[in-house]
């Protein structure tokens, strides 16, 4: 199968519009179309329903679409060890959802390379969903998550926990008034959900709902706003004072795990990256 039709397809399924995944790939809209009809006539079925400018993925679209992501994930995974100079003969995949990269990863990742120069990399941020997928199909070599996945075949190991501190740009900092103007709810995963549901029954709908730390503290920067945010991104902005803690609404940690599975090629280089990444985690916490 034509791999430029499997990546049309991932296009128009993420921007749900011919027109506009004509211009991310530089192609004509009458190419994308006949892109989506060839691949249709290949697998025999239709892969969305048209309804005027509402396009969506048929049951038979939702069944291909993580089979398209593993093999296009494959194929480049395939090109990257192939071109691997001799020096480098050896690569790790390694991903996570926006908000830790955000949180703590970034960071980590960064003294990790530094620490193990003659490693070839491939980061990727993702949904959780899809991260646990590749995990599986052996297309990542690690992942880090807050909310680990209950799947016998995985090994999940704690790294630490992240301090979460409900912040504000707002002078008035009690929770009653710095949370009910401009709000950003950052998504800290499932449990913080819950905790955040609890101490918070009343709190009107967000101004907005992000899965990026980073985004949020841009935007409370350059227009005001309050949210939860990890403690290593806010630390020095409350020094001086750029932020103020909200002094009656609780701080919240999340648990941080490392996903990989327990009979990788790369065990010892994953158990090791492990270890210093827990190591990071937990200095920083002090």
């Amino acid at each position: 199968m034509d791999t430029e039709l499997l990546k049309t397809f991932i296009e128009v399924q993420r921007t749900r519009h011919f027109g506009k995944a004509a211009e991310n790939l530089y192609l004509t809209q009458s190419a994308v179309s006949f892109r989506i009809r060839q691949l249709e006539q290949q697998l025999g079925v239709n892969l969305f329903s048209r309804y005027r400018n509402n396009i969506q993925l048929t049951a038979a679209g939702e069944r291909l679409l993580p089979h398209a992501e593993a093999m296009l994930t494959a194929l480049q995974r395939a090109r990257q060890d192939v071109a691997v100079s001799a020096e480098q003969a050896l690569q790790l995949s390694i991903a996570a959802t926006a908000n830790v990269w955000d949180a703590f990863l970034l960071q980590g990742f960064i003294n990790i390379q530094r620490a193990l120069p003659g490693l070839s990399w491939r980061a990727e941020s993702m949904g959780k969903d899809q991260i646990a997928r590749q995990v599986l199909e052996r297309h990542l070599d690690l992942a880090i998550l807050f909310d680990a996945p209950k799947i016998d075949e995985m090994q999940i190991d704690k790294l630490g926990d992240i301090k979460l501190l409900p912040v504000t740009t707002f002078a008035s900092n009690n929770a009653a008034e710095a949370m009910q103007q401009q709000y950003i709810l950052v998504d800290w995963g499932t449990a913080f959900d819950i905790q955040h549901a609890r101490f918070f029954p009343d709190l009107p709908p967000p101004q907005l709902r992000t899965g990026s730390a980073r985004i949020a503290l841009e935007l409370m920067q350059q227009s005001g706003g309050s949210a939860y945010l990890p403690d290593t991104m806010v630390k020095n902005l409350l020094a001086d004072a750029s932020l103020r803690l909200i002094k009656d609404a609780p701080v919240m940690t999340r648990e941080l795990f490392a996903v990989s599975l327990p009979k990788a090629a790369q065990r010892s280089q994953i158990s090791d990256i492990i270890t210093q990444l827990r190591t990071m985690l937990h200095s920083t916490a002090k």
